[in-house]
This record gives C-alpha cells, structure tokens and sequence, in this order.
C-alpha cells in the first residue's frame, strides 16, 4: 500500500494540473533512506542466525538440512551469494543431501545477483543428483533471463520446461508477458495473455498490472483503462500500482479530471492514505 510519500506525490501532481508529470518526483532520498533502514536490519538479523548456526555444534544441536536452507535463503536475501555457496559446499562435507529447496533457493540467489551461468550450472547437479527441476526452479531461471535480456535464451528455457512434463503456472506466465513487454514484444505479450483463460490459468493482479504498464508504455492507454474494467469483471480487484500507472498517464495526456476521479477512488478503496 502507497505510503505518505507517495500521497504527497499525488497531491503535488493535483495542486499543479499544468505541469508535466514528469517535473514531479517522489522524495526518492527519503525512500533510498528507508530501503537501507530495513537492509540493515534484516544484515542483522542475519548475522545473529549466522551466529546461532556457528554455535549450534558447541550445544551438540548439529544443524540439519533444514538449518542450512534457513542460513542459505537469508545470504541469498542479504545478497552474500558467496557465503550461501560455501554453505551449499560445507554440506557434502558433512554428508547433508542438499533438497529441492535448498537448490531452488541458491538458484533463485543466483539469479536475482545475475550470475545466471553459475545458476544453470546447479540446474545440471540438481539434475545429477537426483533433485529434478519444478516450476520454481524454471520460474526462478526464467525470471533471470529476462531480467539480463537474454529474451531468446528465456524462451528456449521455456520450451525446455514444457518439453519437460511441467505444466507452466500463472507465475510463470506472468514472468513471459512482464519479460516481453519489457523487451517490446507487446503483440506477443498479449497473444500469451489473451490465452490465459483458454489454458484455466486467470491472471492474477501482478499480471494485469504489468500488461497495463505494457499498454501505457506502448501510448494504448484507451486498452489499458480497458484492463481495469475487465479485471473487476473477472474478480481480481486492482491494487495501488494499477491505479498509479493509470493516473500517471492520465497526468501525461494532460486529463487530470480523470486522474483526479481515480485518485478519489483509491481513497475510497483504501489504497491510498495519508
């Protein structure tokens, strides 16, 4: 939910109708502020599990396989990839059979810190040793790939997934369509989304949140808007980010008199507070 700086945002837009939107920024130094605030804390309370785990063989509690998941998800969270390998690596030493969530874990850290090589590597060993892939790992994977344009790469990942007896999720789809929007393929995009439903597989509000963005990006506002209304039709209520993207291409276009009936209605609706 947006908080007071975003409410000042929007007002600031409203008190000046004529200027352009994008003469107006968010008090990004306060946000930067915050996001390092809760960085802080949580490297924190990582190292306070990290030294909980060291001492766990002093009390005789020898950590277990489930231990070292919650130590290697909270250094891939904190972005110490390298102290999550080690973990991965002290755990053959002592004869801990690395599960399903402990490779989906270190490939989804992997990923997000674009060592996408290193990923697909695990992919293989989680493969040989007998932990075959799920739609977490490929969703995790897929997501990569996107996110360093390797498009094609992405696509064939895919392809690869299916081929594989997997049946792709809302996840997974959502992934594709965010990915090809993003790399201005809007017509597939939205062939992959008009699908969903043929498939028994309904867009979930992210999905439709990132197919409006598509649309607003693309100058389709009038389809986007659309979106809106057909999401509530379908029962997925929109959430602050449909209403923003929306308001701030009302505000680009210079239609502040819609903008400004959509800003009342995230009031209404709860999403938007002071």
């Amino acid at each position: 939910m947006p908080n007071h700086h975003f409410l000042r945002f929007y007002q600031q837009l409203l008190d000046r109708p004529h200027q352009e939107s994008s003469n107006v920024s968010l008090n990004r130094r306060t946000l930067d502020e915050i996001n390092s605030t809760s960085r802080v804390r949580f490297n924190f309370q990582v190292n306070k599990a990290k030294y909980v785990f060291n001492t766990m063989a002093e009390s005789r509690a020898f950590p277990n396989v489930r231990s070292y998941n919650i130590m290697i998800n909270g250094f891939c969270k904190s972005k110490k990839i390298d102290d999550a390998l080690n973990l991965f690596e002290a755990m053959h030493h002592k004869n801990l059979v690395p599960d399903k969530v402990t490779y989906n874990t270190l490939i989804d850290g992997l990923g997000k810190s674009r060592r996408i090589l290193c990923a697909l590597e695990l992919l293989e060993k989680m493969h040989d040793r007998g932990q075959p892939a799920n739609i977490v790992t490929y969703n995790s994977l897929l997501d990569a790939l996107f996110n360093i344009k390797q498009h094609d790469k992405a696509l064939m990942l895919f392809n690869q997934m299916k081929e594989s007896g997997i049946v792709p999720d809302i996840y997974t789809h959502t992934i594709l369509i965010d990915g090809l929007c993003k790399s201005g393929r809007l017509k597939n995009a939205k062939e992959i989304f008009q699908d969903l439903s043929i498939k028994g597989c309904s867009p979930n509000v992210r999905t439709y949140n990132i197919m409006i963005h598509g649309l607003r990006k693309e100058g389709l506002f009038e389809e986007a808007l659309a979106l809106l209304s057909e999401m509530e039709d379908n029962g997925c209520l929109p959430d602050a980010v449909t209403f923003e993207t929306l308001i701030l291409s009302l505000f680009e276009k210079d239609e502040n008199d819609i903008a400004k009936k959509l800003l009342r209605e995230m009031i209404v609706r709860g999403l938007l507070n002071g």
